[in-house]
Order: C-alpha cells, then structure tokens, then sequence
C-alpha cells in the first residue's frame, strides 16, 4: 500500500502558483478546508479562478482570499452568502460565472471522470441558459455544460488514513468528493490520519489513488461561520403557518420532499414520525429531523441546505452533492415545496433574482423546480407593495418553465387542472372577490 505525503499547510499553499484554478470543496462552511484557504491567504498568490458552491463567508476561507484581492475570478451557485463577493461582482473586481448548483456539481463530477460536458434541462429557457447551446433531447429543452477541472483541489475531509483514503463526517461529502477526482493535484485537509487499516473498506469515501497530498488540521467553532450553532427558538405569523400547514395536506406517507428556504421551511416543523415523510436536502443528506434542541451546530449536527444545523431520523442517510442532484434531476424526489416572487399562467416559476440586480444566487431551485415530480409553490399572494405575485406572465428572471403544480399564498389555493390554472380553494378569512382584486392572472374557479 503507497503512503501519501504529509505536509504542513504551508508546505500546500506554497503549491498553488498564479493564476491557477483552485477548487475549493464545502457548502458554507461545512467540509470546508478552511485552514488550508487561511494558509494560502497569507501568501502572495493572485489571480485565482475560484470554483466552489460559494466564497466562504466574510474573511473566512474563500472570503479571505477574496479580501486580500487574490481572486480574479469566482465560479459557483449562491455568492448571496457573502456580501463582499456580491460586491466585488456588482462592482466588477471580480469576475463571476453562476450555475445552478446541481450542474455545478455535474460539471466537477464530469470532469474528473474525463467527461467533455453533457446536456441539463436545468435552467433551459432561463437566464442562466443564455449564450450556450441548447438541444431538444427525449422532447425535452436542456443546456450543454461543459466539464470542469481545476490545477488543485482543496477539500476537507473527516478522516484519513496513511494511503489518503478519505472518510467523510455527516453532510460533509457535498463538493468534496467530486473535487477530490477533477483536479491535477488534490490536497486533503483532514481532522485525524490513522494507520491504513483503521478504516473500514466500506467506511472510505473517497480512495487514496485519487489524493496527492495530506495535511492534518483541527476544526474549531469559529471555523464553521454561521453554523457553528443554532438557536432553536422560531416565530412564524399565523398567515405563514396556514400556508406551511396546507402544504403538509399535500404530502403522503412515503414521500421524498424537498423543502427550500423561507415558508416551506415551516413544514419540517409541523412533520411528525407518524407521517412518514422523507426530507431530502440538496447538500447530501435523506432523513433530516428537527433542528437541535440543546443549541447545537454543525460540529455535532449535519446540516440542511439553509446552512443550518440539524438533526437526522433513523434510517437517515448521507451522499454528495451530485448524487442529491442526480436523485432530483432523475425524479426520485417527489415533492419540492419551494417560495416564490412570481408565478404565471402557463405555470412559470420566477423565484431567484430581481431586474437591475446581479444575479449572484441560484443555489438548487433550478434544478429542484425543472426535476421534482411535483412542485408547490408558498408565498404571499402579494408584495409589500400590492402587487400581484400570482400574474399573466413573469417578468422577473425565471426559474423554470412550465413547472408549478399548485400554488398556497395566504390567501388561495390554486392548482393547475389540465393546464389551467384553478382556484381550489380559499385560505382563512379570505373572499372570492379578494382574491380576484388581488390577482392579475386569468383562472377558473373549482371551489369544493
């Protein structure tokens, strides 16, 4: 069996020259090889292309490369995390590419497996599509992505041992393992490396043949950001709990869910073990519970896609990112409750971005809405404003076309019957002659 080097961090950030591609694994701050982006932030490497979900958090990993003005271009799914990237992109500092994380992932995924690229329905007749090729495939509009590789690949695992065979903890394989297969050199930032032997065949993640180099590191609180820990105190208006609970009415025993940030978020709160409903969250994990009640964070608990600590139920299981958008982009999530901005007639979702705004932050919701069997939308009937959020045709940035299946506000319930789109049902308190005030879509009326 061959024994991997191990370095000091600064032996591995001497080996990242100027203008490399650096691949950088983690979603947030979990699986995120902090130290081994803190070492290279105090050398004078610059004009790196970054590749990863998002840049750190402010002045931590990838967000201290950013500050120092060693990155000149960033490449990843929600710079929203960190609002100095999403200033650098506005003002133009640094030079930016978004894609939805699923294809992200694909795209790291191909690449180290010598894939040239492939062809996605995600974010087909959006923004994000703009410029590349598109083909009718299985009837069915998709994008071609190509492939992507780095010169080095920072990734962060739980274990090693002396061979470089890798174990990750909880939902920290997300980008680690794919980044670990598409770089020319892959450095591994590890909490603990044991003899090779302490860790079981079926325990090892990633195998040694793919890691060039280890360097051990010992995580603290301050390393994981904001999911270091979690209050489990949570307020919800009576409107949004309504909706969360209209929702839960739309979900059977057996079912895979995917629920996204905001409103849909409430529902976890309101599933019981009786229901029988599997979570999924798109950062790699099946079986998510209920957030922990003794406060704790991500060095105890995995993690949701919210960046928020959880816990898991028995028979809960962890994955990597592109296997999480491999089940939802094959339909083996049957349900995506997801919020929304917009959503028109001909069931197009807009739910990402704003006219006159960087686009910064897509995360999963193009991959969720274009790949879930079933998709439900919650929001509020309108904006702050008045305006209408249910209307004849989007005209914010879409998401998907031709996706919603039913839509919950606080005030209706609409369902699309045959394509049309169906008044179903009205929410607490609300009036025919209300809801039709209140919305600029043309629909029929199918009150129970």
């Amino acid at each position: 069996m061959k024994s991997i080097p191990q370095i000091s961090l600064h032996e591995a950030a001497a080996m990242v020259k100027d203008n490399d591609i650096l691949l950088q694994g983690g979603f947030g701050m979990t699986g995120n090889p902090v130290h081994l982006m803190h070492a290279l932030a105090e050398t004078n490497t610059k004009n790196l292309t970054f590749i990863g979900n998002n840049v750190g958090e402010v002045g931590i990993g990838g967000g201290r490369l950013l500050r120092n003005g060693q990155l000149k271009k960033m490449i990843g799914s929600f710079f929203t995390s960190n609002p100095e990237a999403v200033k650098a992109a506005q003002d133009g500092v640094v030079a930016y590419e978004l894609l939805p994380q699923g294809t992200l992932a694909e795209a790291i995924r191909a690449g180290g497996a010598g894939i040239g690229g492939f062809f996605t329905p995600t974010s087909a007749g959006t923004a994000l599509a703009e410029g590349r090729e598109t083909k009718i495939l299985n009837d069915v509009e998709q994008v071609f992505i190509p492939s992507i590789r780095g010169n080095v690949a920072f990734i962060r695992a739980w274990k090693a041992d002396t061979a470089g065979n890798l174990q990750y903890r909880m939902t920290e394989q997300n980008f680690n393992r794919a980044m670990a297969t598409a770089a020319d050199l892959v450095i591994a930032e590890v909490e603990e490396i044991v003899a090779v032997g302490e860790i079981a065949p079926e325990y090892i993640h990633t195998p040694g043949s793919f890691v060039d180099y280890l360097v051990q590191a010992t995580l603290t609180l301050e390393d994981l950001g904001s999911s270091a820990s979690v209050s489990s105190s949570r307020k919800a208006s009576e409107s949004r709990m309504h909706m969360a609970k209209r929702a839960l009415q739309e979900l059977k025993k057996g079912d895979v869910v995917n629920l996204g940030i905001g409103i849909p978020t409430l529902v976890a709160d309101l599933i019981t073990e009786e229901d029988g409903i599997i979570l999924h969250t798109e950062n790699g994990m099946l079986g998510v519970g209920p957030t922990p009640i003794d406060g704790g964070g991500a060095m105890d608990y995995p993690v949701n896609a919210g960046k928020i600590p959880v816990t898991a139920l028995a028979g809960a299981s962890y994955f990597d990112s592109a296997d999480s958008f491999a089940m939802i982009r094959g339909k083996h999530v049957d349900v995506a409750i997801m919020g929304g901005l917009q959503v028109d007639e001909s069931a197009n979702l807009a739910n990402w971005a704003v006219p006159g705004q960087p686009l910064l932050g897509v995360g999963g919701a193009m991959d969720l809405a274009s790949g879930a069997k079933r998709l439900i939308i919650t929001m509020m009937h309108t904006e702050k404003n008045g305006d209408a959020k249910v209307v004849s045709t989007c005209d914010l940035p879409l998401t998907a076309l031709k996706a919603v299946d039913m839509i919950i506000t606080d005030k209706a319930v609409f369902e699309f019957i045959d394509g049309n789109l169906t008044l179903i049902e009205l929410m607490p308190g609300a009036t025919l002659e209300e809801v039709q005030g209140l919305t600029s879509a043309q629909f029929a009326v199918k009150l129970s």
